[in-house]
C-alpha cells in the first residue's frame, strides 16, 4: 500500500483526497480550518477515518516516511527537509502557466494584467517557490465575461481532471521538463491592495474590477467605496 501525504485545502484539496481514497492509499492530511464558504476537507477525513492536522507541516510532525508528498491549494511552503524524505518526487498544483505568475493571487494578477489566457501547472517541488520541472501544463482562455471567481473555478475544475494522469507520471518517475521563459512572482495579497487607481480607464479599469469579484471576499475599492459595476 502506498503511503501518501496530502497537503490540501478547499475544493481542489477535497477532490484530490477523494481520488486518493479510491486508490486505497494510506493517507495523512495537512490542511487549514475552512471558512463557511470553503469546502471542508476535514469532514472527508473524519468520514473516512483519515488522520489529519491543521498544524503547519514540518519535519518533526511527519507521521510516516511517505512514498509521495502532494500539495493542492495548501497555503504554506513545504520545507526542503520534508520534501527530501519522499520516495517519489513531491509535486504541487499551481494555478498559472509557470514560470509566469509564481507565488500567490496568480489568476487575479493574470486578469489585472490583461492576459488572454491563464491555466494550471503540475510541477515538482524544490526549495524555491513554484520552481520545479513541469509535469503537466494546460492553458485556459480568459473570457471577456470572466470574473475572478468563474476563472478560478474553471481553472481548478479542469486541473483536477488531470490529477490521476499526473500521479501515474510521478510514480513512473517522469522527470518533467524545465520551466522556460520569463519568470514573474507575486506575494500574497490582493493586487494594489485591492484599490482601483484613479488614472485607470477603459479595459484596465474593467479588468481590475472583475479580477476582484470573488464573493464573499472584498470587492475593488475606490475612494473608500466598494466597486462592483464594470
Amino acid at each position: 500500500m502506498r503511503k501518501v501525504i496530502l497537503c490540501g485545502f478547499n475544493w481542489s484539496g477535497c477532490e484530490a483526497l477523494e481520488s486518493l481514497i479510491k486508490k486505497k492509499y494510506h493517507i495523512f492530511v495537512y490542511t487549514h480550518l475552512p471558512k463557511y464558504f470553503e469546502p471542508d476537507i476535514i469532514r472527508i477525513c473524519k468520514k473516512n477515518n483519515i488522520l489529519y492536522t491543521t498544524k503547519k507541516i514540518n519535519y518533526k510532525n511527519i507521521p510516516f516516511k511517505p512514498d509521495l508528498i502532494i500539495s493542492i491549494s495548501y497555503k504554506y511552503k513545504i520545507p526542503a527537509n520534508v520534501l527530501s524524505i519522499s520516495k517519489f518526487k513531491p509535486f504541487n498544483l499551481h494555478p498559472s502557466l509557470l514560470p509566469k505568475y509564481k507565488g500567490c493571487s496568480s489568476i487575479t494578477w493574470a486578469m489585472v494584467n490583461g492576459e488572454k489566457k491563464s491555466g494550471f501547472t503540475y510541477h515538482y517541488m524544490n526549495e524555491k517557490y513554484d520552481d520545479g520541472n513541469i509535469i503537466l501544463q494546460k492553458s485556459i482562455k480568459i473570457k471577456k465575461f470572466d470574473l475572478q471567481s468563474t476563472l478560478y473555478y474553471r481553472v481548478m475544475f479542469t486541473s483536477l481532471l488531470y490529477f490521476d494522469d499526473v500521479l501515474k507520471k510521478v510514480f513512473n518517475k517522469y522527470p518533467g521538463r524545465k520551466q522556460k521563459g520569463k519568470s514573474t512572482y507575486f506575494k500574497r495579497g490582493a493586487p494594489y491592495d485591492g484599490v482601483l487607481k484613479s488614472n485607470w480607464k477603459g479595459i484596465k479599469r474593467e479588468n481590475f474590477i472583475k479580477a476582484m469579484i470573488f464573493p464573499p471576499l472584498p470587492l475593488a475599492k475606490f475612494r473608500n467605496k466598494f466597486i462592483k459595476k464594470y
